[in-house]
């Protein structure tokens, strides 16, 4: 399903292929979104595509990614494709992305600022579960 959600949004949309232009990519557009710029610490990404006039953005890497952000100590899987429709602040409406809580791997569909001064980024999972974090967990690992 994700595939043909992609192909929906390919017209019209700038397009970046292999994985150092792609993440250069990515942290530009975290950057413009006021997201910290280590959200997608993505591995072997073949393609980064955004379509602005909607808001889409997916991100294509050759194989799953599981990531530990070590400052919340908390587990994150990255699927071979990863999509959100974007603002400032915001991703929502997310897939591909999932995260380790308890002994349950939950999709994580949004990733928020409550408002644009906050020190702390929420994730709401499918099962309407929320969590909030230090943004500075979220930023790029050295």
């Amino acid at each position: 399903m994700a595939a043909q959600t992609i192909e929906n949004y390919r017209n019209g949309a700038e397009i970046i292929r292999g994985d150092e232009l792609c993440k250069k990519k990515t942290i530009q557009l975290l950057e413009e979104l006021c997201l910290p710029k280590g959200l997608f610490p993505m591995e072997e990404m073949e393609e980064f595509g955004y379509n602005s006039q909607v808001g889409f953005i997916w991100l294509i890497q050759k194989k799953k990614k599981d990531h530990m952000f070590k400052p919340i100590k908390r587990a994150v899987s990255y699927a071979p494709e990863v999509t959100a429709f974007v603002e400032k602040y915001k991703l929502k409406k997310m897939t591909g992305v999932k995260t380790k809580e308890l002994l349950l791997w939950l999709s994580v569909v949004e990733v928020y600022f409550e408002n644009p001064s906050s020190e702390k980024l929420t994730f709401k999972t499918g099962t309407g579960l929320s969590d909030s974090f230090p943004a500075s967990a979220f930023e790029l690992e050295k």
